[in-house]
């Protein structure tokens, strides 16, 4: 077995504690035996793998997580989804322990806005508020005056004078569908998730060709061609709750594989294919958040490590357009 200080060492190169595990070990059963012992809470994106799911506390989108993180009594949160995840749970937790299994696991739209080429493209509008989409680093959460999520976003634009100049960041696919849907003229940064962008209108067509009766659900982080063919735009939340609540009983879903898993669960009688993208590929997962096992949330769990660390100003500057979220998705009962 690889010696803990050795381990952690690799971190900055691996990214994760590179420890082998006895093979014989139980890892759900350790994993809430580690739970009790460390007051320790388990928070897990939908787009996770199945058995990190089915180990998890809570299991939500960017929103439901960001509350979940907000009021959590646990001393210690390990956070099963990407860096800026647990960014935003440290952001709101200073006095716990934040732990990501994999520290690569990163997010291509988070990092399709560096936070110095964000402060030059905010300097050239000095009368727009900035309203960021919750899937960007620390950084660009302090450059901002209210974070969103797909969730919130509608509404923490409604809640705004129609008058107020906006730009908005860093997904162009959600702030143009937010545009379209809210009547306003943002000004959108040019990111995208690379996860969505990737699905193909053409493969989809003849997909719904070889399934008429399948709707198809879409999260608003696709390209406008997909949104124009779905029967119903939504978060993660939003489609896993009208595809358990639609009578329908075939979906073909526009978002990462990892929903399937809740939906599936949520309703066992009912068909979930997953759109295709335009490669070679049969399926379509975030490399990203699948960079996280079972074998890694047990580890960072067992030894506390990696943990996400922050400078206080950062932490800081980042925590208000959070709290102005939060506050106002209480006022809509989000």
């Amino acid at each position: 077995m690889t010696d803990i200080n050795t381990a952690k060492a690799n971190i900055d190169s691996s990214g994760f504690l590179d420890i082998d595990i006895d093979v014989t070990l139980d890892l759900f059963a350790e994993i809430e035996r580690l739970k009790k012992e460390k007051n320790a809470v388990i928070l897990a994106h939908y787009y996770q793998e199945p058995d990190i799911q089915d180990v998890a506390d809570f299991i939500g989108d960017s929103l439901g997580l960001a509350q979940q993180a907000e009021k959590t009594r646990a001393d210690i949160i390990v956070f099963a989804g990407v860096h800026f995840m647990a960014e935003t749970a440290k952001i709101l937790n200073p006095g716990k322990k934040v732990l990501l299994p994999d520290l690569k696991a990163g997010c291509s739209l988070s990092d399709s806005a560096p936070p110095p080429l964000f402060r030059i493209f905010k300097e050239k509008h000095p009368d727009h508020l900035v309203i960021t989409y919750i899937n960007c680093s620390a950084g660009i959460k302090a450059l901002s005056d209210i974070i969103c999520t797909s969730s919130n976003a509608e509404k923490i634009i409604e809640s705004l004078p129609k008058d107020q100049k906006i730009i908005f960041a860093p997904d162009k696919n959600l702030g143009a569908y937010l545009n379209k849907k809210t009547g306003r003229n943002m000004v959108l940064w040019n990111g995208a998730c690379m996860v969505h962008e990737i699905f193909s209108l053409e493969k989809i067509i003849k997909l719904k060709i070889r399934h008429p009766k399948a709707l198809v659900i879409a999260h608003p982080e696709c390209e406008q061609p997909v949104l124009a063919l779905a029967d119903y735009i939504g978060s993660t939340t939003g489609l896993l709750k009208y595809s358990k609540e639609s009578t329908s009983t075939e979906f073909i879903v526009a978002t990462e594989t990892g929903i399937l898993h809740q939906m599936q669960k949520a309703s066992p009688g009912k068909t979930f294919i997953p759109a295709p993208p335009d490669n070679s590929c049969a399926c379509n997962d975030c490399p990203h958040m699948k960079l996280n096992t079972l074998e890694k949330l047990y580890l960072c769990m067992e030894y506390e490590q990696p943990e996400i660390t922050m400078d206080e100003d950062l932490r800081i500057a980042a925590k208000k357009p959070i709290e102005r979220m939060l506050e106002i998705s209480k006022r809509y009962g989000l």
